[in-house]
């Protein structure tokens, strides 16, 4: 895909939430002049950082995961091809801007909370059940079964861990799923499928890989302190840098340590893989090196807007609608729910990893499903997601009250919904949680809960409850996919392997 219409691509994700608090900011909730002018300047930073990111993901990344992918397959190798997933989604993950961004939120709400420790146990995570998920495709098992298995630890490492710490470790799953890791699995995933004959197989790998994370930092609150009064520990606040462009230098040392540690490890891996994995020519190297560089440097202004003035406009939107509406009134409460409607139905449409599944599905599918309906259906569960999480965020009640009737529901429609579908439905999950949610609704949501009843680490979630729709949406679409092939009598698609009629 070209500039330009990369460009078009991250514009529409960032614009429409940028005219969103600007009219807010101006209106309802007024900001002052200083941070909406800062909000500008990152938004505008944003929309470079993610063209020029996605360009380098477009011409390295992904094509080395598909080389990566098809490569391991032919060497058969169960072995070597495991341990090279395990391996490809720590190093992934690990380099994915929105769980640098993650740990700095985390960190600042949760002291006992450590950067690094957090981004190897959500590492590892990812590594661990990509591994699980790529066992799946090499063995054809059924992805319902796999991630029903998964979901089942999930619930026990939960029921057992700290409350406060479960809205953070299932925000973790979804902040894992970004514009870095998506393609790179996604390819990895289809170039395995394919090699082996299926490539509609490919499908349900982030899904799997997306539960990896939750358990792994759920595993990792049992080595910490229980934590005190919430809201007490994420009470003081930095003192903000002087002048309009005083915060975007001080976060340009942070910003660019970040980059390189992210795309460095993921550079070397490359390297790896050019020497003892993949035959090309010096001039598909060099391609794909540029690509790397491309990355870097769309990362480092992607993570430049994002701490110099994109999450604090958010933390500041949500404090301020959070106040009204915690001081009561039915117009207040609906403002900040209705916000979060805008924002879910702006956001998930345009979020980069969504358009690549949506291409993908569509593609793989031969046009039986259609983009617009995915899209469609998307839209429609992430508004939900965030307005459900705005009300939680001030209201304080418990995260588990809307997770599990969401969750529920998501394995009750796994029984109708066809395999394939619900393979979508779970990679949707973790997509629809992109850039964008893990920067700005959660600052926004923070914010909020800082004024109401919820209050510091408890109002994380909001990533979880994003993740956690599209499981129902999609899954509800495959079952009217297949009540309406079956009404119109038409020829049944060849199922993947693995699906019972």
């Amino acid at each position: 895909m070209n500039l330009l219409a990369k460009f078009r691509e991250t514009a529409l994700s960032v614009l429409p939430v940028a005219a969103i608090v600007l009219l807010l900011g101006l209106t309802a909730a007024p900001l002052g002049a200083t941070v909406l002018a800062r909000f500008a300047i990152a938004s505008a930073l944003l929309v470079a950082g993610l063209t020029v990111f996605l360009l380098g993901v477009d011409a390295g990344v992904e094509p080395l995961g598909e080389r990566a992918g098809a490569a391991l397959t032919a060497k058969r190798s169960l072995v070597l091809l495991l341990g090279v997933a395990f391996a490809v989604g720590f190093v992934v993950t690990a380099a994915e801007p929105d769980v640098q961004v993650f740990g700095d939120q985390v960190r600042g709400v949760v002291p006992a909370v450590r950067k690094i420790p957090l981004t190897v146990s959500i590492a590892g995570g990812v590594g661990a059940f990509l591994l699980v998920g790529i066992l799946r495709i090499v063995l054809s098992l059924p992805v319902k079964a796999t991630l029903l298995a998964s979901y089942v630890l999930l619930a026990l490492a939960a029921a057992a861990a700290e409350p406060a710490f479960v809205g953070v470790a299932f925000d973790a799953g979804g902040a894992t799923t970004g514009p870095m890791t998506v393609p790179f699995v996604m390819a990895l995933g289809l170039g395995v499928a394919s090699a082996r004959g299926h490539g509609e197989g490919g499908f349900g790998l982030t899904g799997v890989a997306s539960v990896g994370p939750v358990l792994a930092v759920l595993l990792y609150s049992f080595l910490l302190p229980a934590p005190g009064a919430g809201p007490a520990a994420a009470a003081e606040a930095a003192p903000e840098p002087a002048g309009l462009f005083a915060p975007f230098g001080a976060a340009a040392g942070h910003a660019l340590r970040e980059a390189a540690s992210s795309i460095l490890p993921l550079f070397a891996m490359f390297l790896f893989f050019k020497r003892f994995l993949l035959r090309m020519s010096g001039r598909q190297a060099a391609r794909l090196a540029i690509g790397f560089g491309w990355s870097f440097a769309g990362l480092f202004v992607f993570l430049l807007g994002v701490n110099g003035g994109f999450m604090q406009a958010g933390a500041a939107l949500g404090a301020a609608l959070g106040a009204k509406a915690a001081a009561g009134g039915a117009g207040a409460w609906a403002l900040l729910m209705g916000t979060g409607l805008a924002f879910g139905a702006a956001i998930v449409c345009a979020e980069p990893a969504v358009w690549v599944l949506s291409e993908r599905v569509e593609e793989l599918t031969d046009g039986a499903i259609k983009r617009r309906a995915l899209l469609a259906f998307l839209s429609a569960a992430t508004a939900l997601a965030i307005a459900l999480a705005m009300w939680r965020a001030v209201a304080g009640f418990p995260l588990w009250r809307l997770l599990l009737p969401g969750y529920a529901l998501a394995f009750l429609l796994m029984l109708r919904s066809p395999e394939l579908f619900t393979a979508i439905a779970f990679d949707s999950g973790g997509v629809a949680s992109g850039p964008l949610t893990s920067t700005f609704v959660l600052s926004f949501a923070l914010g909020a809960a800082s004024r109401g009843a919820g209050g510091g680490n408890d109002s994380f979630g909001v990533i979880a409850l994003v993740a956690t729709m599209p499981l129902v949406a999609l899954q509800l679409l495959g079952v009217l996919y297949e009540r309406g092939r079956r009404k119109a009598l038409g020829p049944a698609r060849p199922r993947p392997e693995g699906e019972t009629a």
